[in-house]
């Protein structure tokens, strides 16, 4: 059985201090008191302090590398150029991980300290999802992030540092856990721990605007126990890329994708598809042939860079398809909302007055138009229907919850386009569509666009298949919604 957690592996020149610290010193004492923190117990970290010679892998060293779960190689110019730290991490490879294969990938984590060109990465690293502690600057030079304490501290480095002893924590507890229930001494085949059942998240790979908001969403849905795909490096020759993502895709209940600014990397033997739309289209395909739910995320005011990025985002816009949630919110209510696809769904109760004959029409309107739409809730009520109006004021994620509830117990839905423009009104219109995956069992039994003042020539060229149009520019007449009240017939057992 292994006695060491994790070996850090490093280059000792990328632990000399530049007018601070040493980085691997601080970044070890760090590891070592947050796992201490989430695992409940000290985790057993080792690394070579003495200067590195021409002794191979033999004695101490070697059997230190052989008798530790995880590795965890600090990557910098010096460690690829390096015959020490590339023997270590093969002997990590060949002691530790003997006869698992490439499944013990998911036992190295890179830390990647400076930037590295993919090409002289060595190719146990080639593959995994990296923890940078850098980003590009606006001339493309490296900025690490600030190692200092509070009140000095940078917030990216902390949060890289968090995600990192997460993931280790997760990975010791399923190693321990596999190992426990197998009952042996031996660990050195155990591999990639089984993913936990029903609590699998599929956070699309985005553009390099959106990175930190992905890391956010991840590290959320971390903590709260989910596991979150890919959980390697995709590849970048496309076949590979597709193979790559339906096999996560088909290991998840849920999508999410982050569309931003930028259209992204194009992959090799691809023309026109960048990787950000090659896994929201495979994730549609997943989300046609089977229980699946598929979110795609964007800023609010996201504002496209380049005719093929405005494109797409307009496509997404018009035709996500069925079953899949558009949300143009703030980044808070999309992670609220994954959480909230991810809980066990509730079995259906009829809503209260539903056995009376109770019929609800919710009647959709932007805040411009609450006067416009006036005459016609009033008209609904006193025709015997329980009228749910429209809330667009107060907590987002409420707000957003209260729509779909709606959407979910009404037995009709009326929208009104008055003061709004056609995007809205579409967008609408596309909610409808998924509100089976909001838990709708039943169909509407009547659903109309209602059209009204100002007259405009794209509201006289409107036209749809998706609902009844009623177009009415002057004022509010009974006879304008009589085709619509017909549709959904009067209360069960009486007149209105």
């Amino acid at each position: 059985m292994p006695t060491n957690d994790l070996f850090i592996s490093y280059a000792h020149i990328d632990n000399d201090p530049v007018g601070g610290a040493k980085w691997v010193d601080v970044l070890a004492e760090r590891l070592r008191v947050r796992l201490a923190q989430l695992l409940g117990a000290e985790a057993k970290i080792w690394r070579d302090n003495r200067l590195q010679g021409d002794q191979y892998f033999a004695g101490e060293i070697g059997d230190n590398i052989g008798d530790t779960l995880l590795l965890a190689p600090v990557v910098t110019p010096r460690y690829v150029r390096s015959e020490w730290c590339r023997g270590e991490l093969r002997e990590f490879r060949e002691r530790a991980a003997r006869g698992a294969g490439e499944r013990n990938h998911s036992r190295i984590f890179k830390v990647a300290k400076t930037p590295v060109a993919d090409e002289l990465l060595p190719d146990e690293l080639k593959a995994l999802l990296g923890y940078q502690f850098f980003e590009l600057d606006e001339r493309g030079r490296p900025r690490e992030f600030g190692a200092g304490d509070p009140p000095n501290h940078d917030p990216k480095y902390w949060a890289k540092l968090e995600d990192l002893a997460w993931d280790i924590k997760q990975a010791l507890e399923n190693l321990r856990r596999e190992q426990d229930a197998r009952g042996r001494e031996d660990t050195s085949d155990v591999g990639a721990a089984p993913l936990p059942l029903e609590k699998k998240v599929y956070l699309a790979e985005t553009t390099a605007d959106l990175a930190d908001a992905r890391d956010r969403v991840r590290r959320e849905l971390q903590q709260h126990g989910y596991y979150v795909l890919p959980d390697r490096q995709l590849p970048l020759v496309a076949a590979d890329l597709e193979a790559s993502v339906r096999e996560h895709l088909a290991r998840a209940d849920v999508s999410v994708h982050l569309i931003g600014e930028s259209y992204g990397v194009i992959p090799d033997g691809e023309e026109e598809r960048s990787v950000v739309r090659i896994q929201e289209e495979l994730a549609a395909a997943r989300a046609a042939a089977a229980n699946f739910a598929r979110l795609v995320w964007m800023p609010v005011g996201l504002t496209p860079k380049g005719s093929r990025q405005q494109r797409y985002v307009e496509q997404l816009q018009t035709g996500l398809g069925a079953g899949a949630e558009l949300l143009q919110t703030p980044l808070e209510d999309l992670k609220a909302r994954v959480l909230e696809k991810l809980k066990p769904k509730p079995e259906p109760v009829a809503p209260a007055g539903e056995a009376e004959g109770l019929k609800r029409v919710y009647v959709i309107c932007d805040n411009r138009d609450l006067n416009g739409v006036a005459p016609i809730e009033e008209y609904l009520y006193e025709q015997g229907y329980e009228v749910i109006p429209s809330i667009n004021e107060g907590d987002s994620t409420e707000v957003a919850q209260y729509h779909r509830d709606s959407l979910v117990n009404c037995d009709a839905t009326l929208i009104y386009y008055g003061n709004t423009n056609q995007l809205w009104l579409r967008l609408k219109m596309m909610d409808l569509l998924k509100a089976p995956g909001w838990g709708r069992t039943k169909p509407l039994l009547a659903k109309a666009v209602y059209v009204s003042a100002p007259e405009t020539s794209e509201k006289l060229r409107f036209r749809t298949r998706e609902a009844p149009v009623i177009q009415n520019f002057g004022g509010f007449s009974p006879d304008a919604l009589r085709p619509f009240t017909s549709a959904i017939g009067p209360r069960e057992g009486g007149g209105r």
